[in-house]
């Protein structure tokens, strides 16, 4: 397949069912981009730190599919890897969200009731985001500094300016703090956000895991890093606008509802990680009363064969649980039909499946003992099981 096909094909992919898959794995990262106390560039100047993150998301992933098309998939990350991954990038979310809610509180302790302090702000709260406390000026006024704090030597020991001589502009906006903001603070901040774009590989969504096995199919660098180059940017419209938002809450008043938002992403993505690593308790098993549970048996061919049928469908795996006899051979025919969501990708056997959106892909087991086997959808949010019997 050509390199040109192989990117119309990731940014499809990308644009038709990515950008809900991906931004609700990966989305969670993006709680590193908001403003921190003190922080007023508003939502008009907020797409730099936005920018870096798409930036280093495109990057990351056009290095991997590279790697892919080069090395194969010996470079690919396996299903309990993943999981440890998700687990702990979720984990990394919970930790800075709940970082934004104590900040959110600490900050907006109602401070005395000095008229000057909360002129403006009839709760006399001071907050990180903008609020109208001591330092910060209400709109339509120049900000006015503490009352009790003293005047600056600096300003003072410098000379005045005559009429005609040229001003001390920089001195003045150091020491006001009104210039505007140097790269050396900018810096650090972009870096994080870029950071935060490249670890999104590492937490793939079922897209991102479909086009990564297109990407070592494609058998060469240029193909394996058009595929995910396409996909990073099909999908980067729909983190823009959720980075902007996120920026856009937090500067409005409203970094309560982004931390809350970004406390359920996080952990969304953790229960994700233990689901697809098999460390939750399984309630799709029929002790737990799931209507999943209706089983389905193998039917035994004249070569020995056990062959089943499960269907991979939007809502999970049908049947949720599948019985086989141990110690033969077994032959699950995993079907689909128009399926673009989680369940087009599974791990299984510690392996990972990319099934097509319409059709069959048959994924062969070696006989097994009695017990069960395991499966879930590549982001671990839909599990199926195979019990495997001893035969009467």
């Amino acid at each position: 397949m050509n390199v040109a096909a192989l990117f119309a094909g990731g940014l499809a992919a990308g644009l038709a069912a990515g950008t809900a898959s991906c931004t609700a794995v990966q989305g969670g990262l993006l709680i590193g981009l908001v403003a921190r106390p003190g922080d007023r560039s508003g939502p008009s100047r907020g797409f730099a730190p936005v920018a870096a993150f798409l930036t280093g998301r495109l990057a990351a992933h056009t290095a991997l599919g590279a790697l892919l098309g080069l090395a194969g998939a010996a470079v690919q990350v396996g299903p309990r890897t993943r999981a440890v991954l998700l687990v702990a990038a979720g984990t990394a979310v919970v930790v800075l969200a709940v970082r934004m809610l104590r900040r959110r509180e600490a900050g907006c302790a109602p401070e005395r009731k000095a008229p000057a302090a909360t002129r403006g702000d009839p709760d006399g709260c001071v907050c990180p985001d903008g609020g109208h406390g001591q330092g910060a000026a209400p709109p339509g006024r120049a900000p006015s500094p503490p009352l009790d704090s003293a005047p600056s030597p600096l300003l003072h020991s410098a000379p005045s300016a005559s009429l005609g001589s040229a001003p001390s502009a920089p001195l003045d906006s150091a020491a006001r703090g009104t210039g505007s903001p140097g790269t050396g603070a900018r810096s650090p901040a972009l870096a994080r956000a870029a950071a935060l774009g490249m670890a999104t590989i590492f937490v793939p969504c079922g897209v991102t895991i479909g086009m990564e096995v297109v990407a070592v199919g494609a058998g060469s660098v240029l193909g394996g890093a058009a595929a995910l180059a396409g996909l990073a940017l099909g999908t980067a419209p729909a983190f823009a606008a959720l980075g902007l938002l996120l920026r856009t809450l937090v500067s409005a008043r409203l970094a309560a509802l982004a931390g809350i938002a970004a406390l359920a992403a996080g952990l969304f993505t953790v229960g994700s990680g233990l689901r697809l690593g098999g460390w939750l308790p399984d309630l799709s098993m029929p002790q737990f009363g799931s209507p999943a549970a209706a089983a389905g048996r193998a039917l035994t061919g004249a070569d020995g064969v056990q062959r089943l049928t499960v269907w991979a469908t939007a809502e999970g795996f049908r049947p949720g649980i599948a019985v086989a006899a141990a110690g033969r051979p077994v032959e699950i025919a995993f079907r689909t039909k128009d399926n673009r969501g989680c369940t087009r990708t599974l791990a299984i056997d510690g392996h990972d499946v990319v099934l097509p959106v319409t059709g069959e892909r048959v994924v062969r087991l070696a006989a097994r003992p009695e017990g069960r086997l395991r499966y879930a959808c590549g982001m671990g949010m839909y599990v199926g099981f195979v019990r495997f019997e001893r035969s009467p």
